[in-house]
């Protein structure tokens, strides 16, 4: 049994400073419009099993479908040269609110800032929608740098917490 920190990170509207990803120039973030849980489970799947994300595992294609079909989540996906780069999934409530559910870089794409420039664009997604307040947990699971991430770009710690964790 191993022992982990748990953080839950906040940006709010007032405290965002809007900037650009600037994607390079053969690089697209779109929305899934299509609804496709089939790009979401290999995501998590593929993100996944380097920060040992295995809540999802064990569901079926109903689940995944449903999960996918909420009206209220957005999932987007990060392209360079059409190759499947990254992805985040986001959840808007009903108290203006929105919940980043999960983000992540192919292990292939790692090390190159990407995932700044997804944050970022997360942020500013949420934030044009009239949210007043993002809210996202990492772990010390994540990627090495995914807290000074959320950090740099104005999410602050309203939670710490300490869980034992089976790997």
């Amino acid at each position: 049994m191993q022992k982990i920190q748990r953080y839950f990170l906040e940006i709010t509207k007032k405290d965002y400073k809007n900037c650009e990803p600037n994607l390079s120039e053969n690089s697209k973030i779109n929305l899934d419009d299509k609804k496709n849980f089939d790009i979401n489970k290999f995501f998590y799947k593929q993100i996944g099993i380097d920060h040992y994300w295995r809540d999802r595992l064990i569901w079926t294609d109903k689940e995944w479908s449903n999960y996918v079909k909420d009206r209220n989540l957005e999932t987007w996906i990060l392209k360079t040269n059409n190759d499947l780069v990254g992805f985040y999934e986001q959840k808007y409530h009903k108290n203006n609110e929105v919940e980043l559910i999960n983000m992540g870089i192919m292990k292939e794409y790692r090390g190159k800032k990407i995932g700044s420039k997804l944050l970022l664009h997360s942020i500013k997604t949420a934030f044009q929608k009239n949210s007043k307040r993002i809210w996202v947990h990492t772990c010390s699971l994540d990627h090495k740098y995914a807290l000074q991430n959320y950090l740099s770009k104005g999410f602050k710690v309203f939670k710490k917490e300490e869980i034992s964790f089976v790997a």
